[in-house]
This record gives C-alpha cells, structure tokens and sequence, in this order.
C-alpha cells in the first residue's frame, strides 16, 4: 500500500539477503512476521524474531541482514514531515 502519508511494504529474504545501508528521510517501523534478522540503526545492532519490531528514526543509518529466512513489514510513516 503506498498514500501520501506512508507506505506499508511486506518483503521476504532468503538465507543471506537483506537490505544494504541507507538513510531515510522518514521514521520506518519494522515488524518481522516469519523468522530472524538482524537490523543495524546507526551502528547498533538488533537481533530481531518473529513477532517482534522496532522503530528506524527517519535519518538514521540502517541495513537489515538475514541469518536464515525471514519476512517482515515495513510501514514508513511520512506525516509530520510537512
């Protein structure tokens, strides 16, 4: 789903795949719905499991890494932005 005001995004990786480093302008909520991962935010390292989430602020460095398998949501929040 993709309006003005954000986008919800459900992506899924294979062993070894993930999301290289970038910085968004916007604050990403990040929830994963199959598996593990780790998500790196500006340096830190989360080690994430089905189930969990957490928030990336907007302009923050960050990559995602899978260790085996996973899915997850993402929904990037635009409003407040203006």
């Amino acid at each position: 789903m993709e309006k003005l005001t954000g986008n919800i995004s459900v992506l899924s990786f294979d062993d070894k795949e993930g999301l290289s480093e970038k910085i968004s302008p916007f604050d990403i909520v990040a929830q994963i719905i199959e598996g593990k991962a780790e998500i790196i935010i500006d340096g830190a390292t989360y080690f994430m499991e089905e189930g969990e989430c957490i928030i990336i602020p907007g302009h923050i460095s960050h990559s995602i890494k899978g260790n085996k398998r996973f899915k997850m949501i993402v929904t990037i929040i635009k409003s407040g932005y203006e």
